[in-house]
């Protein structure tokens, strides 16, 4: 009989990893990206003494990086050991890394560097004759050296970075244009800090010209740096770091004691920006932070200056550019293995010194004003907010140049105004009814819990713009008419209906007509909204009890409808109702055993969860879906209801055309650009210059014309010669500095400026479909596939939700 010896084999014994396999799986780990395998030779370079860094790289560094200096070079005794692990100069014990102040001491990157790519070292000594080539393999080990020309220092060259990890080396050559984006900031770290030494930076796409990427003079100034790289508009919007002593109410709310804490610790230098706005960044991409002259992400001290600094200007970010001096015994730089984490003593203590400095800084220059400056306020100031204040009928319309101003009325009045196109036809009327269900979802769709109630001036009665069908059995009170007057139809501006159109709930008594695909007798005049004299006059509610005085008359009042009740039997069968119950009982019973049904929708119609219903949507419904989707017909002449397979879907027909509209309107619209007399220089840094010249069509399709000269020094290659304009729309350099900065993480990716993308959401409100619109069949069915034509049909441009799940019909059916 034969034994089955498979459970009687012993476990896998613990073994060691064979070397070369803790070599390649540790080097994968200390380099990480383009800019860890930079950052690790322009170091080696600074800790050799170089006064002169020179980095060149071909294809953004996919296919080769160089980075050559003018140090001390490399002795020959040292050549093989050069590029193994745990090989360096820099220390010889755990202690000697309490006062280590070069940048590298581990012994590291060389050889992880070594199995990552094809590495090869010229290097000549101070003392040495001639210099050396040196190739190693990918295990750090030197296999070839001959003699070979070069002044002194030390040239180091990578080719192929990671293609002994085929999965990195796709994955870097597919984003190496972000790749390339973030070395570049960590070099200028380095370009900032490094006074006394001239770095630079130049780039070879396939076989065209070396272009500069970057260059410092070698300046003993952080000041000139920062204007080597950024250029003069940059020093001029910078503060000098005035450091402080911390307050005693920031220390309380840090929970420090003055007598406890020692003195003179740090000692913070450096630059920030100035508060003003437009002066700032509008991203966190000019932010340096160095630690005793090592470049470092301090996490906390980041958060803070920003938090300071938005209390200023809240709108953007600084420029920061800080070195924090400390004693090496008080910092920990062993945390990481690209040594950007550096742990602190009494980091609380730098935190309350920061913010005490800097709110010192910013508070200085703040209410500049003169005390017997006067704001004055014309009529057409006055006109004007009396049309913003219209937008929003809880705050009261200003009548008269002369009536006194709310101010609590007017700032309502900003902060509620809408600058987009209308919504909604002028003239047309809007059913509004009360309840709750009618609130949450009128709330919903003006994407605020604040639901605006329509109070008609006292100069203009009240008028029904829409006759009510009134049938017998009819559930409509003469009363309840709950249409808009035509002195609310005029005084609400456009913009106050864009984007916030109110629709009947369900459960509420409707005054619209509800248009269904099986109503073929429609005329073409019932598809318009209609406006005619009703003989049912509107309900006017007020605070104050009615008056009357004598001989007055009333000529029309409120009266109960008499309805004729109709008496009809009731079959009723007690075998039938306990069958019924039964087999309610057994459905039940049958749900509880299979589990509970997957539901595929579960977020609710409220403002609080748009993200969940939007994330849903996403997951469930394909473009493809939307050509499947049945139209069973349209709701308050602004919501087309659709079927598809078990689910109802509610979408908005005004919002799906408006981001139809504003997609095709982003995609092919070539913007006219105007010819400047003069062009205007730039002044852009060298990155910016060449994410410009690579992008320069992208540049071209949003209307900007620019001359570019090569040949030029940097910061002066490129002039603009042309603007876009497009009637009240003008544009500048901060429009091209964001469309840089998007291009910078996206690089040939068709993109728009903020304020392009507002000018194109305008337009496409203005030529939607609008609220009050009927729609036949054909005309819905073309709205809702529109909606698989376009990446994101999930919000217009302006926030509003297009499209939400209503019901499901078989979770209806068991209920």
């Amino acid at each position: 009989m034969e034994q089955n010896t498979s459970f009687s084999e012993p476990a896998g014994a613990i073994k060691a990893i064979d070397r070369h396999s803790v070599h390649q799986i540790c080097s994968g780990q200390v380099v990480l990206s383009l800019a860890t395998a930079v950052k690790e030779l322009v170091e080696n370079s600074i800790d050799a003494g170089a006064t002169n860094v020179d980095v060149k790289l071909k294809d953004c560094g996919a296919d080769l990086v160089e980075v050559s200096d003018n140090g001390k070079g490399v002795e020959e005794a040292n050549f093989e050991g050069l590029t193994l692990k745990h090989h360096t100069s820099k220390l010889r014990d755990f202690s000697d890394l309490i006062h280590v102040e070069t940048f590298g001491f581990r012994g590291e990157a060389l050889s992880s560097l070594c199995a990552l790519s094809d590495l090869s070292v010229v290097t000549c000594h101070e003392s040495a004759q001639v210099g050396t080539k040196l190739v190693f393999d990918h295990n750090g080990h030197l296999v070839q050296r001959s003699p070979h020309p070069r002044q002194q220092g030390t040239t180091v060259s990578l080719q192929q970075l990671f293609y002994t990890l085929p999965v990195r080396h796709k994955e870097f050559q597919r984003n190496i244009k972000k790749e390339y984006t973030k070395m570049i900031h960590v070099l200028q770290s380095y370009c900032i800090i490094s006074t006394g030494v001239r770095i630079t930076c130049s780039n070879q796409t396939g076989q065209g010209k070396r272009s500069p990427v970057l260059n410092t003079s070698g300046s003993q100034s952080m000041r000139d740096n920062i204007g080597a790289i950024f250029g003069p508009k940059q020093l001029q919007t910078l503060l000098p770091f005035q450091q402080l002593s911390p307050s005693e109410n920031i220390m309380e709310d840090y929970g420090l004691k003055g007598a406890e804490l020692p003195q003179n610790l740090f000692t913070v230098t450096g630059f920030v920006s100035q508060a003003d706005h437009g002066v700032g960044r509008s991203a966190t991409d000019r932010q340096f932070f160095f630690i005793n002259n090592r470049p470092c992400d301090p996490l906390k001290v980041t958060k803070l200056v920003n938090e300071v600094y938005h209390m200023y200007n809240r709108h953007q970010y600084p420029f920061v550019a800080l070195n924090i001096a400390v004693a090496s015994e008080c910092v920990d730089v062993n945390v990481t293995p690209d040594k950007r984490q550096i742990f602190l003593q009494e980091e609380k203590l730098l935190l309350a010194l920061l913010k005490t400095s800097l709110i010192s800084m910013y508070e200085a220059g703040v209410n500049k004003i003169s005390i017997n400056y006067t704001p004055s306020i014309s009529k057409n100031t006055l006109l004007c907010l009396r049309i913003l204040e219209a937008g929003d009928d809880t705050i009261p319309v200003i009548r008269s140049p002369k009536s006194s101003l709310n101010l609590g009325g007017l700032k309502a009045a900003f902060s509620n105004y809408h600058t987009t196109g209308t919504g909604t036809k002028s003239g047309a009327s809007i059913s509004a009814n009360s309840g709750p269900t009618q609130k949450t979802l009128q709330s919903f769709f003006k994407g605020s819990e604040k639901t605006p109630t329509h109070r008609p001036s006292s100069q203009s009665p009240l008028k029904p713009t829409r006759d009510i069908a009134k049938t017998p059995g009819s559930d409509i009170d003469s009363g309840k008419d709950s249409t808009l007057s035509d002195c609310d139809s005029t005084t609400a501006t456009p913009d106050s209906l864009c984007c916030g159109s109110e629709f009947n709930s369900p459960e509420q008594p409707q005054t619209e007509p509800f248009t269904s695909t099986e109503d073929c007798s429609l005329s073409p005049d019932a598809k318009r909204p209609r406006k005619e004299k009703s003989d049912f006059p509107t309900e006017h509610k007020s605070t104050s009890p009615p008056t009357f005085s004598e001989g007055s008359s009333i000529s029309k009042v409120d009266a109960p409808v008499c309805i004729q009740k109709r008496t009809v039997p009731l079959k009723f069968s007690l075998q039938e109702l306990a069958g019924r119950v039964r087999r309610l009982q057994d459905q039940q019973k049958q749900k509880a055993e299979d589990g509970l049904q997957y539901r595929r929708f579960r977020a609710k119609i409220n403002p609080g969860e748009n993200q969940s219903a939007e994330d849903e949507l996403k997951k469930e419904i394909s473009k493809d879906m939307f050509k499947e989707m049945e139209i069973i017909g349209q709701f308050n002449l602004g919501f087309i209801i659709t079927k598809l397979n078990s689910d109802i879907f509610m979408i908005d027909q005004h919002a799906t055309d408006e981001k139809y509209n504003f997609e095709m309107l982003q995609q092919h619209t070539v913007l006219q650009g105007q010819k400047l007399i003069v062009p205007q220089k730039l002044h852009l840094t060298a990155v910016n210059e060449n994410v410009l010249m690579e992008n320069i069509e992208i540049f071209r399709k949003n209307g900007f014309e620019f001359l570019i000269d090569e040949d030029a020094q940097v910061m002066e290659r490129v002039k603009l010669v042309s603007l876009p304009t497009s009637k009240n729309w003008t544009f500048g350099q901060a429009d091209i500095e964001e469309l840089i900065f998007m291009l910078s993480d996206s690089p040939g990716v068709m993109c728009r400026p903020s304020r392009v993308r507002q000018m194109f959401a305008s337009r496409a409100c203005r030529k939607s479909v609008m609220i009050g619109t009927a729609l036949s069949t054909t005309e819905m069915k073309k709205l809702v596939v529109h909606m698989g034509e376009i990446e994101h049909p999930w919000n217009c441009p302006h926030g509003r939700p297009t499209m939400r799940h209503l019901a499901n019909l078989d979770i209806i059916s068991q209920d």
